[in-house]
């Protein structure tokens, strides 16, 4: 990578530097044209050799040279096998190539006899070829005299040529012909018109009957036949000749050539997409794709995909396709074991094409917050008959706790279910595992242990099956008799063995922290019989041995000692068992013990970052000497100034470079490196230095699209676009280099570079073509050299036409629109450019459309109403008074779409006070500049504004903002290789929001967060307050009150807290004296503000009642008072309860209940509780009136009082309508003797609260006749008199208490109204038999006393019909009337008389009447008394 320089030697060393590496290129270009123009010249001559023989040397002159060629060119091309031999010859022996034969003496012979030849026969044609030429110069002397007068006839006619690509070719013919003769020329019978091919392309010349016709720079669409047409006044002729261009291939021509590769292979298969760094996340899907240029033939074997080297293939989780051109690597549950290098092959007949990316899987999230991440890499190694050694690698990231242990998981065959085996210590990445069962499928998966919690369990390790590594080595298959095999089995070989010997070699082939593994081998023989062992172990010094106990018999030659105590020694010994008994105990092994904590390796040293692409860095370190230990490298990465590192990797990287992509651009970041081993990560390297994102600087593309702009006698002006890549840096200028395409050499243009993309080049040839090419500079050096222009011509420009307008610029590019700007013509033609007119062209087509109907005047244009996703391509052409002139050169293709990192200007108000236009460019190059313009007319006035540059960032600042500042500020990041630009319209809106902003920021408010508040607390004191934004220390406070500051006093406290923002006044007592305007005074440095609050008139007049109020409840209270004031409510039964509730009593307080200023004896009071309760059964209007609760002991004395009169008193006749509607019981159905009876029973009814209406079928029911409708206090009835079938159907009842109204229902139809009417009729009858049933309406008393000797007379009334029978009874016996007892009736009065009543007299008389209907009885008990007696009941008295 080449850095670029400091800038204090960018001005001294580095151009001169850049121009000896280009007059070195220059130079060398120059020596290999000389080389190729003298092994091969290129053009209508015939190559000029030398022949020279032992006898002679022949000289040929230029005209002998010419008429050979046109002799060979028009000659006949059949030639014979041999000469065609030769031909081939001489032809590979010019193009620098060569036949060697691998032959004898003889070979070589014959090789110099056919030169000879060839030279012989070449020297007798050249002598023939001169004798012929003085021949026809003599015939042409003779033949002028003839053609006076005469019709045109060619005396050398045309000649065909082959000639090489990007040369000249010149056709050149002489006619003769008197008069003078018109010739056309015709390109494949189509007339040549100079004027509708590029500037320079023909050129035809007659002089004196020579015809020429000059093609520069032929292409291959030049071949063709082109025929020149004569005549005259005497007749026509015609020549023609054919031009056959070739593609000279120079090096790559042959067998070994691309193009022969090409044609004999197929197509080139290419890449049209590339691959970009993936990040997944682990347990979720990612896919790679690419897309190429052809259809791959044989996909499945052509295309390769490849991880880290490893050849892939499709499995469960992992598919690869290809479809349309598209090659697919799709992923369905990623793990981090997938995270690598990835590669894509493609099979091409020019060799393999490839690109890679890297894929990163992160951590998914875990199951508790805090754990860690999963390991990864779970191996089994070592595998045997029952154990096996499981390795994994740590975890990248462990979330902040450090891990403490490892859980290890096993799953026996098929099955999912996981079941936990072991547990390892978390300073080791290695655990033996042992008991397992022989022939049985294992898989493993490791979980992460932290304080935090557990991991999420690892990726399983592929499946193991147990058994003894030499088991198949033992084994051999023996082949016989057409597919049949025999196994052969070393154990067949064994001897018969009874008891074994011992083993043999006991040692601990593994040794660690925890554990430590014993190994030894099989005794010799083993026997047939299988084999288990018996361990031992005994600590040094003991003198005592003791066995071993596994879970499991041993029948691997190793075992995993996990229950050793680290500090002590021992030794072991191991016994053979099989079924038929022990062996003898080996020999004792080494002394053995547990080993220390493996540290982990050190950090990687020299850590560098260096820059790659806007999203890349290239980090570099020194590798770690760690040996087998060493597993790989994390990369960690922060922003600069975070402290909280973040992982790069989560599979570790074996090399020791690695490029991190993904990454914002502009932005600093640091990375530090940790080794990863066995024993875990270790400690991080030292964070390499603060690196800003950006393009790493390297050399620039070459330039393109060479323009003439404007074109005088002897000097041209040359414009041209600039390179694609302009290399991360500034393009400091261009060397640029013409040819004359009359010389063979290129010559520099300047010495020095030139600083623009337009130049001026003097001291040409009136009437010459030249090219021109170019090359960028920047600090990293001289870049690509262009492909040579096209032919310019140096002829004054005359036309009336304007020139070309050039630097065609795109900027602003979106979705839908861009915004195009270029510079006027060099050139203006016959007048000043009036307008441009622009043209679009979409891609893919050949029509250019304008832009507008109409030209513009200026030298910007924005294009709108383009399409999404499509690219276009511009050009501008000016225009004056004599037309439209010169298009200039076509944009590069625009593709609009919205880019997701696009930055905008943003407007807006410093801190200081300042109105901005800023923009930031994370992107942009580190030499790059923010080009501002206004109205795209140029750079905003000095005098106006002013720009302050950062890094990546711009901001213009307006001195002075008013309305000439309005308009579009625009602004375009230079030297990047995309387009970085926007553009904002300053409204006249926007600007004066700004100023307002501004002013507030220049003239600082303090901010108020409340204004006054009036508040009057619990004493009656009056507490004024503010409250603003928090303040400083330094804040000041003056407050002024009716003009004059105050300051606090015992009637008026002031505080004022600064932290909080508090101001108050707190008024003890308020007074008429309080009366003004209160106005705060608030200062803290530079900002200020000012609240004034005005206590005065009706304002004032209500806080003082209000404060007077305050002070008088608080003396109140301080003896007993009415904490709930007195209320009514009414309950379910609608009683009205009065209740109230006292505190702050004592047993002396007194409670007392008052109605209409007379004590009410009802009211009640609850000491406990403090509450009194005055209740009203049956609420009406004689309860209405003042009622009033009184509390009183030595402290004081309160009331409350309730007036229940007015509205009051409506409120609670309407609210006790309300409840008795709602607790009306439903409808019910009642036969009468008057007819049916429709009744509901209610707790309670006020007829001017509550009203009632009746419906029948919907239709309201009015009193009448038939119907009768009434209310009780606890009833509500409708009577329907003489009821009728059309009395049936529905009843409703609406009954409405204020604005709550309910309605009952019920259907007197059916059975309901026939049991009514039943009802009804039965009543109806037992009316009518009492009615006319005889009985004793009234007159006979209960008792009568009467002195003896009066008369008594006893008349009572009676009714019946028909008339009664009449009879009295004297203590139950009937009364004959004789003597003194005599009845008489009169209508319906019957009298009994008794005439000088005795005491006998005395005694029970009843009256019994009695007709068909029934019978009564009246009584009448009489009392005799005698004279001078009193009568009983007197004396009671």
């Amino acid at each position: 990578m080449t850095l670029p320089h400091g800038p204090g030697n960018a001005g001294e060393s580095q151009v001169p530097q850049t121009m000896q590496v280009h007059r070195l290129e220059h130079r060398q270009e120059e020596e290999r044209k000389e080389e190729r123009q003298q092994s091969l010249h290129m053009g209508s001559s015939v190559q000029r050799r030398t022949f020279r023989s032992s006898e002679e040397e022949h000289k040929f002159s230029a005209a002998d040279y010419a008429l050979a060629a046109a002799l060979a060119l028009t000659a006949s091309s059949e030639r014979s096998w041999q000469a065609q031999l030769r031909h081939e010859a001489v032809e590979l022996e010019e193009r620098g190539q060569k036949r060697i034969g691998f032959g004898n003496d003889l070979e070589r012979t014959e090789v110099n006899c056919l030169r000879t030849q060839r030279l012989l026969r070449q020297s007798r044609d050249w002598k023939a070829l001169r004798t012929r030429t003085q021949e026809k110069v003599r015939e042409a002397k003779e033949l002028i005299e003839l053609c006076s007068g005469r019709g045109p006839w060619f005396w050398i006619p045309l000649r065909s040529h082959a000639v090489w690509e990007h040369t000249t070719v010149l056709l050149t013919c002489t006619v003769q012909g008197s008069p003078p003769l018109q010739a056309t020329w015709y390109k494949d019978d189509v007339r040549i018109d100079p004027r509708l091919f590029p500037t320079g392309k023909f050129r035809i010349i007659n002089n004196y009957g020579l015809l020429t016709l000059e093609i520069r720079r032929c292409s291959v669409e030049d071949s063709a036949t082109y025929t020149v047409k004569v005549k005259n006044a005497y007749g026509q002729a015609s020549s023609f000749a054919k031009v056959l261009v070739r593609t000279y291939l120079g090096k790559d021509a042959g067998f070994d050539s691309e193009i022969f590769k090409r044609s004999m292979l197929g197509s080139m298969v290419e890449f049209t997409s590339l691959l970009k760094p993936v990040f997944a996340q682990e347990k979720e899907p990612f896919c790679l794709s690419c897309l190429f240029s052809e259809d791959v033939l044989d996909a499945e074997t052509s295309i390769q995909w490849l991880q880290d080297g490893r050849l892939l293939r499709s499995s469960a989780l992992r598919q690869i396709l290809y479809a349309d051109r598209q090659a697919s690597l799709k992923v369905s549950r990623a793990y981090k074991e997938d995270e690598g290098f990835y590669m894509v092959q493609v099979a091409t007949p020019f060799g393999p094409q490839e690109q890679s990316t890297y894929v990163f899987v992160r951590d998914a999230a875990a199951e508790k917050p805090g754990a860690p991440g999963s390991p990864l890499s779970v191996q089994c190694r070592e595998v045997n008959r029952d154990c096996l050694l499981l390795t994994w690698i740590p975890p990248s990231d462990t979330r902040g706790s450090p891990i403490t242990s490892y859980t290890i998981e096993l799953c026996q065959g098929d099955s999912e279910e996981w079941v936990s085996c072991h547990e390892a210590p978390g300073g080791t990445c290695r655990c033996p595992i042992q008991g397992l069962v022989e022939g049985q499928r294992y898989r493993f998966r490791v979980r992460a242990v932290s304080r935090a919690g557990s991991s999420l369990p690892s990726k399983a390790s592929e499946t193991v099956v147990m058994r003894a590594p030499d088991a198949l080595r033992g084994r051999t298959e023996i082949s016989f008799d057409l597919g049949s095999k025999i196994t052969v089995s070393m154990d067949d070989f064994e001897d018969a063995v009874t008891i074994p010997s011992p083993p043999t070699n006991v040692h601990a082939s593994e040794i660690r922290e925890a554990y430590a593994v014993l190994s030894w081998e099989e005794p010799r023989p083993r026997g047939k019989a299988p084999l288990t062992y018996s361990l031992e172990k005994s600590v040094i010094g003991s003198g005592t041995w003791e066995a071993i106990r596994p879970e499991a018999p041993v029948r691997s030659p190793r075992f995993a000692l996990l229950d050793l105590e680290k500090g002590k020694s021992y030794v072991f010994r191991v016994r053979a068992m099989n079924q038929y008994g022990m062996s003898e105990p080996s020999e004792p092994s080494e002394p053995i013990s547990l080993k220390g904590r493996p540290a982990t390796l050190r950090p990687p040293a020299q850590v560098q970052a260096f820059r790659d692409t806007q999203t890349s860095v290239c980090l570099a370190w020194e590798s770690v000497d760690g040996g087998s230990e060493l597993l790989g490298y994390y990369i960690y990465s922060r922003k600069a100034g975070s402290s909280e590192w973040h992982t790069v990797n989560n599979k570790p990287i074996q090399d020791t470079k690695f490029t991190v992509p993904g990454l914002s651009t502009g932005k600093e970041y640091e990375f530090c490196i940790r080794t990863v081993s066995e024993a875990g990560v270790g400690e991080s390297s030292a964070p390499t230095e603060a690196i800003r994102v950006k393009q790493a600087l390297a050399t620039p593309s070459a330039p393109r699209d060479f323009v003439l702009l404007h074109c005088g006698r002897n000097e041209m002006v040359i414009g041209w676009k600039p390179p694609r890549r302009r290399g991360g840096g500034k393009i400091l200028g261009y060397f640029l280099d013409q040819h004359d395409s009359q010389e063979l050499h290129w010559c520099p243009v300047s010495q020095q570079p030139i600083p623009s993309r337009v130049c001026k080049i003097s001291n040409l040839h009136e009437g010459h073509f030249y090219e021109f090419r170019a090359r960028a500079v920047n600090w990293a050096g001289v870049g690509e050299l262009s492909a040579p222009s096209s032919l310019f011509e140096c002829k004054e420009w005359t036309m009336p036409q304007p020139g070309p307008p050039y630097d065609v610029r795109v900027s602003e590019v979106r979705a839908t629109s861009l915004m195009l700007q270029w510079e006027s013509p060099l050139y203006t033609g016959a007048g000043p450019v009036t307008g441009y007119r622009v043209s679009v062209q979409e891609e893919g087509s050949e029509e250019w459309k304008p832009v507008s109907p109409d030209s513009i005047s200026d030298t910007h244009m924005r294009v709108s109403n383009l399409q999404p996703g499509k690219r276009y391509m511009f050009q501008v052409q000016a225009v004056n008074s004599a037309g439209l002139g010169q298009p200039s050169m076509a944009t590069d293709p625009v593709l609009m779409e919205d880019k997701p990192d696009a930055q905008e200007i943003k407007v807006g108000v410093d801190d200081e006070g300042r109105i901005y236009l800023a923009f930031e460019a994370p992107q942009a190059p580190d030499s790059s500049e923010f080009q501002w313009a206004k109205d795209y007319q140029g750079p905003p006035a000095p005098q106006r504004v002013e720009i302050e540059d950062e890094v990546n960032k711009s901001k213009v600042i307006l001195k002075e903002p008013d309305l000439q500042d309005l308009g579009i500020y625009s602004v375009v990041v230079t030297d990047a290789d995309e387009d970085i630009s926007a553009s904002h319209t300053l409204t006249e809106e926007e600007l004066n929001k700004l100023k307002k902003l501004s002013h507030e920021i220049r003239n600082p408010v303090i901010k108020l967060i409340s204004g006054w508040n009036v508040d009057v607390l619990e004493q009656g004191e009056v507490r004024l307050w503010l409250e603003v934004e928090k303040l400083s220390p330094a804040a000041e406070l003056h407050l002024i009150f009716n003009e004059k500051e105050i300051v606090s006093s015992p009637n008026r406290k002031i505080n004022f807290d600064r932290e909080k923002g508090l101001v108050e006044i707190i008024i003890q007592h308020l007074s008429e004296d309080d009366k003004g305007s209160y106005t705060a005074q608030l200062q803290d440095g530079k900002a200020k503000n000012q609240i004034t609050l005005a206590l005065v008139d009706d304002e004032f007049d209500k806080l003082l009642r209000k404060a007077d109020a305050k002070r008088r409840d608080w003396k109140r209270k301080q003896g007993p008072y009415f904490q709930e004031l007195l209320q009514w409510q009414i309950t379910e039964d609608c009683q009205v309860l009065l209740t109230c509730k006292v505190t702050n009593t004592k047993k002396e307080t007194c409670f007392q209940w008052f109605f209409q200023k007379k004590e009410a004896p009802d009211g009640q009071y609850n000491p406990q509780e403090g509450t009194g309760l005055l209740r009203i059964e049956q609420m009406s209007k004689e309860d209405q009136g003042t009622y009033r609760a009184v509390v009183s002991d030595d402290r004081g004395e309160d009331d409350t009082i309730l007036d229940l009169t007015g509205e009051a008193l409506d409120a609670v006749f309407t609210e006790l309508g309300r409840i008795s509607a709602l607790s009306a019981a439903p409808l019910k159905i009642q036969g009468t003797e008057e007819g049916i009876r429709l009744f509901t029973k209610v707790k309670y009814y006020n007829v001017d609260y509550m009203k009632t209406t009746w419906f029948h079928k919907e239709k309201r029911l009015e009193s009448g006749d038939r119907v009768r409708a009434g209310t009780t206090l606890d009833e509500i009835w409708l009577h329907i008199l003489d009821p009728k079938d059309s009395d049936k159907g529905k009843y409703t009842l609406e009954i409405t208490a204020g604005k709550e109204a309910r309605q009952l229902s019920a259907d007197l139809s059916g059975q309901a109204f026939d049991d009514a009417l039943a009802e009804h009729q039965r009543l109806k009858t037992l009316a009518v038999i009492e009615k006319n049933r005889a009985k004793v309406v009234r007159g006979l008393p209960d008792v009568a006393t009467i002195m003896e000797d009066k008369t008594l007379c006893l008349t009572c009334v009676i009714s019946g019909d028909p008339a009664p029978e009449i009879s009295w009874l004297k203590n139950d016996q009937p009364v004959t009337f004789l003597d003194r007892y005599r009845m008489e009736v009169k209508g319906p009065e019957v009298t009994i008389t008794i005439e000088k009543v005795t005491s006998e007299d005395s005694g029970r008389y009843g009256v019994f009447v009695k007709n068909k209907y029934g019978s009564e009885t009246g009584q009448v008990t009489i009392s005799v008394f005698k004279h001078g007696d009193e009568p009983k009941m007197l004396k009671k008295m």
